[in-house]
């Protein structure tokens, strides 16, 4: 496949993941992918022979990128473990924009994914990456005698899931999870795991960050209401 093309194709995957984020996948429209790609909608048509299968490879070209801008190929710059757990921490937040986007488009991905079994495996794909990620820094903070011992594959599983809850209420401003508590949620309960000292004695929580924050209960008593019932 020559440049232009491939450039051409790169551009209809990244106007599909923009379009997922703003409108949904079932908002998506060909027209409108071949406009904003400044392309035909035959050559749309050309690289993806249906609706569907420009979908699940739009999704899969914008995780694969996020993937490499959260899962950078050299070293964190960072002195320890427990700072490098931190910054990988604030890249899987939506703390940004662009990660709000993201966000966006891993919970298209969540609710296709349970209706169509063959974008599964692009979801499982994506997972094992962040957990590898993740478990080969604990695995190495634990090496290290930065962290107590533990097993790092639970350590990860229970992060990530910690990571997906967190982030879904930061992403849909709920009042009692703002980022920072986000952050800090996230953070405590990977020192509980870890228990992580660095040389400079760090931990995963600094104390001045527990201070400057309210206790969790007056923080929700002040965000909303009280509820009688859950309402989800």
């Amino acid at each position: 496949m020559s440049a232009a093309k491939r450039s051409a194709r790169d551009r209809i995957l990244a106007a599909a993941a923009g379009q997922i984020a703003r409108e949904g996948i079932d908002g998506v429209r060909i027209a409108r992918i071949a406009m904003e790609a400044r392309v035909s909608t035959a050559l749309v048509h050309y690289h993806f022979e249906t609706r569907d299968a420009l979908l699940a490879e739009a999704l899969d070209y914008s995780y694969s990128h996020a993937g490499d801008a959260r899962i950078p190929s050299g070293e964190l710059p960072a002195a320890s473990h427990a700072e490098r757990l931190r910054l990988m921490i604030e890249q899987c937040l939506p703390t940004t924009p662009a990660l709000e986007q993201d966000w966006v488009l891993w919970v298209e991905l969540w609710l296709r994914a349970a209706r169509h079994p063959e974008l599964r495996p692009i979801a499982e794909e994506l997972y094992a990456r962040l957990h590898a990620w993740f478990r080969a820094e604990i695995a190495a903070g634990v090496d290290d005698g930065e962290f107590a011992r533990c097993d790092p594959d639970e350590v990860t599983d229970r992060l990530l899931a910690l990571l997906d809850g967190y982030g879904i209420r930061t992403l849909i401003g709920d009042g009692a999870i703002p980022l920072e508590r986000a952050r800090r949620a996230v953070s405590s309960a990977l020192a509980r795991d870890l228990d992580p000292r660095s040389p400079r004695g760090e931990t995963l929580e600094p104390a001045a960050a527990q201070a400057r924050e309210p206790a969790p209960s007056a923080a929700r008593a002040a965000s909303r209401p009280v509820r009688t019932a859950p309402s989800m």
